[in-house]
């Protein structure tokens, strides 16, 4: 078969099947992690397998270590952990993904023979996909291409799986004898055999099915994937004779915007914005003050444009940041003019991001606070803190956005994932009852484990107002067993907290 390399050809039996081995007990130890149990400290456990079997079979293929290296695997660890840390369920099941792209993307940056370049996210995830598909199918098409080819080739060891099968046979009468043996010497011994029957009927047909499935797809995946790094397939470039780089260049179409178009939008744009922004924070610092819009109640007016405001602020970023990457063609008096509007578009968005803070702030007084809205505050801080970033680069041309946007992604994603949100929610909804007297009790004890510890101190304090729901969580969760697979800081503080509340009840009630 052609594609396969030199130094691929030349590898012995047993380097070949060393790595198979290992992936197949990688995938043996996934399915015990992950086959019907919830994810907990299984998954960071089997991520540092996961990059010890990548590390140790491809440290040849290793990237120098530098900073962006580094930061992405303290990324990944970070980023494993909160399964094991949080119980937060939209992060949990958002990062189900996440956790296993970020994983590829880092292995792809670390071990690809092509050096991709962190900076430039399409590279990247280009090549990602190409480990990730096509060099693992074709890792695993040559397999049994190179074992066929071995069998030719070393016909003396033809008969090997013969006297496998002798030597097995052989082997079941003096098992038999020593077992016997063993299990009268030792009486614990003998109640681990008599035991293992017990082990193997809990497993039906159908799952030791599905467990074997898993571990050798699993296990022939991993095999690819780690062989794709290794001895990567790599196709014949043709490059066109007729044509030099220069001249391949000069034939690429060029996006630039044209100056005068985006003095035109811009000025226009901008116009309106002015206008608007002006009259919103009049309205702005006197809602607070008690001056509404004429006719428009305190809810009405924290309700009113919000989303219209934050889908403006969106259209405002993706203008600016079209014109900054794409870049401009014409006079340098008219770019300056495009970079001092781009300046004010940039003002007048973090302006209505400001706007519409403030009315969701004012909306959560009014009616409380939810994951949804708390998500969105998120989401409206990180707008501003890209549109700050888009700021320096209208100042300095050669700022590296694309870059600065990867770092601040990454970093906002692992803030809201460790900030505890369902606790922070549950915190000022508390704030809010006491300040108002106003509380949903049905949405805080919708919230996950996180946010239990304060809801049990709050209910102490307050005469028992949570008890009821709380002490359904609690029998709810002493009837779940868990794995230790499954284990998780915050449920586990959460039980304890819950235990400590009611079961100190029960024994008092019980004397």
């Amino acid at each position: 078969m052609e594609g396969i390399s030199m130094q691929e050809t030349a590898e012995s039996r047993g380097a070949v099947l060393k790595v198979l081995a290992a992936a197949l007990g990688l995938a043996i130890i996934h399915q015990y992690l992950f086959y019907g149990n919830r994810y907990g400290l299984s998954i960071p456990l089997f991520t540092l397998l996961f990059y010890a079997y990548m590390l140790m079979f491809a440290k040849d293929r290793l990237r120098p270590l530098n900073a962006a290296s580094a930061v992405l695997a303290a990324c990944v660890l970070l980023l494993s952990l909160t399964f094991g840390l949080f119980a937060n369920e939209f992060f949990y099941m958002l990062n189900q993904a996440a956790a296993p792209v970020l994983i590829v993307l880092h292995l792809t940056y670390i071990l690809s023979d092509s050096r991709p370049d962190w900076g430039r996210p399409a590279a990247l995830s280009s090549s990602a996909l190409n480990h990730l598909i096509p060099q693992n199918i074709r890792q695993l098409a040559s397999l049994a291409h190179w074992f066929k080819r071995k069998e030719r080739r070393e016909g003396a060891n033809a008969p090997v799986l013969s006297r496998v099968l002798l030597g097995l046979a052989l082997s079941v009468p003096l098992l038999a004898v020593v077992l016997v043996l063993l299990s009268s010497a030792d009486g614990v011994f003998h109640a681990v055999l008599t035991h293992i029957p017990d082990v193997l009927a809990r497993i039906s047909l159908g799952e030791g099915i599905a467990r074997t499935l898993w571990v050798l797809l699993l296990g022939v995946f991993f095999f690819g994937y780690l062989r794709g790094f290794v001895h990567p397939y790599r196709e014949t470039e043709v490059v066109p004779l007729e044509k030099t780089e220069p001249e391949y260049r000069d034939t690429l179409p060029d996006f630039r915007i044209d100056s005068v178009v985006a003095v035109t939008v811009l000025t226009a744009v901008n116009t309106v914005y002015v206008l608007f922004v002006s009259v919103q924070f009049s309205y702005l610092f006197g809602a607070w003050q008690g001056l509404l819009p004429t006719g428009d109640t305190y809810a009405e007016y924290a309700r009113r444009g919000f989303f219209e405001l934050v889908l403006v602020s969106g259209i405002n970023f993706v203008l600016l940041l079209g014109i900054l990457l794409l870049g401009m063609k014409g006079s340098d008096r008219l770019n300056r003019a495009v970079r001092i509007l781009l300046y004010v578009l940039t003002v007048c968005s973090g302006a209505m991001l400001v706007s519409a803070y403030v009315r969701l702030a004012m909306y959560e007084e009014a009616y409380g606070y939810t994951t949804i809205r708390f998500l969105v505050h998120g989401f409206m801080i990180f707008l501003g803190a890209l549109l700050a970033a888009a700021a320096l680069r209208i100042a300095i041309p050669r700022f590296p956005l694309v870059k600065c946007y990867l770092v601040l992604g990454m970093t906002a994603y692992l803030i809201m994932n460790y900030i505890r949100m369902d606790a922070v929610i549950a915190s000022n909804n508390i704030a809010r009852y006491e300040a108002s007297g106003k509380l949903d009790t049905d949405y805080l004890l919708s919230l996950s484990d996180e946010a239990i510890p304060l809801l049990v101190d709050f209910s102490a304090k307050h005469n028992g107002m949570l008890d009821s729901g709380l002490q359904g969580i609690w029998q709810n969760g002493r009837q779940q067993k868990q794995e230790w697979t499954a284990l998780n800081w915050s449920r586990y503080r959460a039980e304890a907290k819950l235990d400590d509340y009611f079961g100190g009840r029960e024994s008092v009630s019980s004397r």
